[in-house]
């Protein structure tokens, strides 16, 4: 396989289970993308557990982006995630702006809650330092409680479709390009809700709920979509793809015991292929 397009992605790695680093290494790689990875944290476990250990990385990443410069490693792309501390955003907000002026792609997927609450571990600092991460991101795909949180708007039960073009609307002013708000809910109908800023374009992309929750699925998303994005797919064609493809593996693992460990992604890959 030639490996093309060499991607870095800047998120954190769990020792145990299959999120964020853990998971989107194996499906880009599947992708047949060249990965490189920058661990903005070394986490114990995925934090549904309850109890987890981070080892912040702050001072590795700012030595790593050194060496890599004075070493020229280039990037087609970078994609961010995770991130630990307002010192670590402001680090990787810098090297993004850096890339983005080289005509580097940005993709940022701001992980910080879900179900209208921060993740274990969050705070309104995270909130913040987010902001300061989709001000330069080609593409943002927040779900939609963290598009609300970055937007100073609050989580809406049932929101209509004004309500999320206005979301789009405050995080383009941030910054962001073209934005992917998934886990909407409009009008009873679960969808991906996006702005296109290629076409100028919302739409909508409906999809049926499975009534289960794995850590990780976000990450899942983001890696097959900014995958597709870089093999000349268009974002609606690539967000479809992202969506069968997490639908599908998680159909594959709804028997799986500990669903706090998320998707095991190595046994599923070959549903990015069908």
């Amino acid at each position: 396989m030639n490996m093309e397009h060499p991607v870095l992605l800047i998120n954190d790695m769990a020792g145990y289970g299959k999120v964020a680093l853990a998971a989107m290494i194996p499906v880009m790689s599947h992708m047949g993308l060249n990965v490189c990875n920058l661990p903005t944290a070394l986490v114990s476990n995925t934090l549904d557990y309850g109890k987890f250990e981070i080892l912040d990385t702050t001072g590795y990443m700012e030595h790593t982006l050194k060496v890599w410069e004075e070493l020229g490693f280039r990037f087609d792309a970078v994609s961010t995630g995770f991130i630990v501390s307002d010192v670590q955003a402001q680090l990787v907000t810098d090297y993004c702006l850096r890339q983005a002026e080289r005509g580097v792609l940005i993709f940022c997927d701001p992980i910080m809650g879900d179900d209208g609450k921060l993740y274990n571990g969050m705070s309104m600092e995270t909130v913040k330092n987010m902001r300061k991460l989709v001000s330069c991101a080609d593409y943002a795909v927040p779900n939609y409680t963290e598009a609300a949180l970055l937007a100073g708007e609050p989580y809406l039960e049932s929101p209509e479709e004004g309500d999320i073009r206005r979301l789009i609307g405050k995080l383009r002013e941030i910054g962001a390009k073209s934005v992917a708000v998934t886990s909407v809910r409009l009008q009873g109908v679960d969808q991906v809700y996006c702005y296109d800023a290629a076409l100028d374009r919302y739409f909508g992309l409906p999809f049926d709920c499975l009534p289960v929750r794995f850590p990780g699925t976000g990450d899942i998303f983001s890696a097959v979509m900014l995958g597709q994005i870089l093999k000349g797919k268009d974002m609606e064609e690539s967000v479809r793809k992202a969506m069968t493809v997490v639908r599908r593996m998680i159909e594959l693992n709804l028997g799986n015991e500990d669903k706090y460990k998320g998707i095991l992604v190595e046994a599923c890959l070959e549903v990015i292929d069908s």
